[in-house]
């Protein structure tokens, strides 16, 4: 077997701050008509559905930008813990560029989103979208119309099971509303809810009534990340929104709508880890990173590791099914 060797000892060293910044570095594809990869990355830089502080719209150049520091060509990722390879050059990412935003249209920025996510479907392509405000979901659960039945994970430390407000119900308080109204969404398991929430009692109740399982993070600490994942239903195709509020804001200031209490990296990373063994993974969005609020750029960093991390994971299991590449066998 012909051993791959690191694109730095063939080639240019590329050091992470030099070059173009795609998502971790990888090819971007620019004609969604020719999307030949496992991963497509889509960047959905609109935050016109925020009701308090902007600036999630520059989250997807951030988020790549941060994500370049995890690009050092090594010929994939060695988890000493795992004593796996993560992302090796057996998985095939590219980068989209962004769905087209149209100052102020909701409606048409929102369905260039969802063109972006067909067009990876069509391809067969694992669509990752990074937003963006939290009503980019909508766009990206419609895409998934006439693709079977899908579960939703949400880690998130607000609700957004809101149906309308003021005429409004496609902004970043909606979509899980609008996710549990598909037909094609069999349930939602919502983790990370806390404090004071952006909706109110008659949501929770609605919530309940319509499918979801909802869990505070001092409910979802006493299950621990194998426990909340246990209480997916078996068998679901599951697609992961990840709000970045999720996390405390002692490790994730970036956002617009920071809530204490949230989780540590670990936490979440131990669920997504549970979720890609024990589940299809169809579909990611990382939402709400508002990168002018974190000077350190620490915000950005945790979104891009945490994407990267959940990738990793999600071919790993695959090839261990048999789906792809190879991988050992796991301890």
């Amino acid at each position: 077997m012909t051993e791959t060797r690191p694109a730095y000892e063939t080639g240019r060293l590329n050091l992470p701050f030099v070059g173009i910044s795609t998502f971790g570095k990888r090819p971007y594809v620019q004609d969604w008509s020719r999307i030949d990869a496992d991963v497509a990355v889509l960047g959905a830089p609109f935050d016109f559905g925020t009701q308090f502080r902007a600036g999630a719209r520059f989250g997807p150049r951030a988020v790549r930008e941060a994500s370049t520091l995890f690009s050092f060509g090594h010929a994939g990722a060695y988890d000493h813990e795992d004593d796996c390879t993560y992302l090796g050059p057996e998985v095939r990412i590219v980068d989209l560029g962004d769905a087209d935003i149209v100052h102020t249209d909701t409606v048409k920025s929102h369905a260039n989103i969802r063109a972006g996510v067909e067009a990876a479907l069509a391809a067969g392509a694992l669509p990752v979208v990074i937003g963006g405000d939290h009503s980019v979901n909508i766009p990206c659960i419609d895409a998934f119309e006439g693709q079977g039945p899908i579960h939703i994970l949400q880690i998130d430390a607000h609700l957004d099971f809101v149906d309308e407000r003021h005429g409004v119900r496609n902004g970043h308080g909606n979509p899980m509303r609008r996710a549990a109204e598909k037909p094609w969404v069999s349930g939602l398991t919502q983790v990370g809810i806390r404090n004071v929430s952006s909706t109110a009692r008659d949501g929770y109740q609605a919530a309940r009534a319509m499918g979801s399982d909802i869990l505070s993070v001092r409910q979802a600490r006493v299950l621990g990340p194998q426990g909340v994942i246990d209480r997916i239903p078996p068998g679901a195709r599951v697609y992961v929104t990840l709000d970045i509020d999720g996390f405390c804001p002692s490790i994730a200031p970036g956002t617009g709508t920071p809530s204490h209490g949230g989780f540590l990296y670990y936490e979440v990373l131990e669920m997504l880890q549970a979720l890609a063994r024990r589940h299809e993974v169809v579909g990611i969005d990382l939402v709400e990173v508002a990168p002018d609020y974190d000077p350190t750029g620490g915000t950005a960093i945790l979104a891009a590791q945490v994407l990267l991390n959940l990738l990793g994971f999600v071919f790993h299991e695959r090839a261990l099914r048999g789906q792809g590449g190879a991988a050992p066998a796991r301890k």
